[in-house]
């Protein structure tokens, strides 16, 4: 096995390879840390490198923290009766990793998101690792891999459900029977088909 193989495998099952120990040290101080965090390099580095991560000039790495559990909704200012002020049992309509992808975009305006993954977790807190990318930076624009980032139509692409976390929560990774009403957009689809 390679290198790459080893931290994959190891990462499978956290809590049973030497990754659990790791993340119990490190997560005393990712809780003491700021929400959004620039790393030097990737914590799971076979991941990143599947995912776009090259280590060189244009490439950054943030680790974000989002809060776990449902949305919280500002109380009503009027009179009601506490069971009609819809305050709980209210989910996001996103993913807390794109939720994460959204919180670093608005940290490093310059920057594109190129896309993430998890990095841990605990009772109260999920950590994902989010890699950005420069668009205007010379050499991802020589790079032919990576220069279709910097065209127009993938500017803010994060907060337009573009990256593979914005697709998985618009239903766009699902193909074929019953997904006929998901492209482009389920509120693009409505009202159609009757």
């Amino acid at each position: 096995m390679g290198m790459y193989k080893y931290i994959r495998e190891a990462w499978k099952n956290p809590k049973e390879s030497y990754v659990g120990d790791l993340l119990k040290v490190r997560m005393i101080r990712w809780r003491r840390e700021p929400v959004v965090v620039r790393v030097e390099r990737p914590t799971r580095l076979d991941r990143a490198r599947n995912l776009g991560y090259q280590a060189k000039q244009g490439y950054i790495i943030a680790r974000v923290r989002v809060r776990k559990g449902g949305r919280k909704r500002p109380r009503w200012k009027g009179g009601r009766k506490p069971s009609k002020m819809g305050m709980i049992k209210y989910s996001p309509k996103k993913s807390l990793q794109w939720i994460a992808e959204e919180k670093a975009a608005r940290k490093f305006p310059n920057l594109e998101v190129l896309n993430s993954y998890w990095v841990g977790e605990d009772g109260m807190y999920r950590w994902f690792e989010v890699i950005l990318v420069d668009p205007h930076h010379p050499v991802v624009k020589n790079d032919p891999k990576i220069a279709w980032i910097a065209g127009k139509a993938h500017k803010g692409r994060v907060f337009r459900g573009l990256t593979s976390a914005g697709k998985r929560s618009r239903g766009l990774l699902n193909k074929g029977k019953g997904a006929e009403k998901i492209r482009p957009s389920i509120r693009a689809n409505k009202g159609k088909g009757k």
